[in-house]
């Protein structure tokens, strides 16, 4: 029954995952939570993410604050707070802070699941970091790869 699924997530609430994300990373709604159909997350981010595809999923995010580089189509963007974006699934994208705030934005991806890979991301620790604190694009697709995601190298 639908009424069985509602959520009442008050300011500073997450769902509860797998594993415990890191806090820039509030988990609002899980793909099982909406029978498959998206995944939603509240991100700070904090480190830039890489050129990567997606292969299963659209990805839009909604900036709630701050201002989002996007990378798309050859093309380097910036999205101001209020804005929305879609990435769609096969396109090529990587996302940056355009300024020296971190943004704070709505992550959805449809059909859901990113939750799945961020937790497994979790899981594996400071593995898929390179010396210098940004994402090892090799070490992020032994992950990814299960998750229908592929960083470039």
């Amino acid at each position: 029954m639908s009424k069985d699924r509602f959520i009442k997530l008050l300011p500073g609430e997450r769902r509860p995952g797998r594993v415990t994300l890191p806090p820039p990373m509030e988990i609002k709604a899980r793909t099982e939570d909406t029978e498959g159909r998206l995944s939603l997350l509240e991100v700070t981010l904090a480190r830039d993410i890489p050129r990567h595809t997606h292969h299963l999923a659209d990805e839009m995010i909604y900036v709630l604050e701050g201002e989002l580089g996007v990378h798309f189509d050859g093309e380097d963007l910036t999205f101001p707070a209020g804005s929305f974006v879609l990435l769609p699934k096969g396109v090529p994208h990587a996302l940056s802070r355009a300024t020296d705030i971190s943004p704070r934005v709505l992550q959805i991806s449809s059909p859901g699941g990113w939750e799945c890979y961020l937790e497994d991301l979790a899981e594996a620790g400071p593995a898929s970091l390179n010396p210098d604190g940004t994402f090892s694009p090799e070490a992020l697709n032994l992950i990814a790869s299960r998750h229908g995601i592929r960083y470039e190298e």
